[in-house]
């Protein structure tokens, strides 16, 4: 019994051993131009993740060849996790649910006003946190804070960027003394 556990764990070792190194891996990527798409810190890490990932396959016995035998079929993986590390994420779909303001679909979608400012502003920089007339810094939610008060009647408003936030500030106030 002890020999054919010696045999699988020489076994697993020799596949082990045929994964790419990471400077060969990062050679091959320089080489392609790929480092100055991506940058080091980033083609590093996707490298990492893809030889751990055919190195727990190979421990825990799926695989009897690796499953990257070449460095160029590392190199492809690595492309593809970089790629896809690169794409947006975000997409439209169709809110059929019957909630309005829904969180899980990105609350209410924009008017056109509205998105053209934004997409104006954020071509530059901003006075995001700067009050103009002072000329020093600002808080971010000066912007708003006169429509909310205006809009709900309060005598101060706040913006908070989730519920949670809200929620804990509400429990703070009242929860006081």
């Amino acid at each position: 019994m002890v020999e054919k556990n010696d045999k699988l764990d020489e076994k697993k070792n020799n596949l082990l051993r045929q994964l790419p190194k990471m400077d060969d891996i990062l050679l091959a990527l320089e080489k392609k131009g790929i480092a100055s798409l991506y940058g080091k810190q980033h083609i590093i890490a996707a490298s990492r993740s893809v030889i751990e990932e055919a190195r727990k396959l190979m421990i825990k016995g799926d695989v009897s060849q690796p499953p990257y035998s070449l460095v160029d079929d590392v190199l492809e993986q690595v492309e593809r996790k970089l790629h896809a590390l690169s794409q947006f994420r975000l997409k439209h779909v169709i809110n059929a649910t019957g909630v309005v303001l829904h969180t899980n679909l990105g609350r209410a979608p924009l008017c056109d006003s509205a998105l053209a400012h934004l997409i104006e502003v954020s071509r530059s920089y901003s006075n995001l946190e700067y009050d103009m007339n002072k000329g020093e810094r600002g808080l971010r939610y000066d912007h708003v804070r006169e429509l909310l008060c205006a809009l709900s009647g309060a005598e101060d408003a706040l913006v908070v960027n989730n519920n949670a936030a809200a929620v804990l500030l509400v429990l703070d106030t009242l929860a006081k003394g």
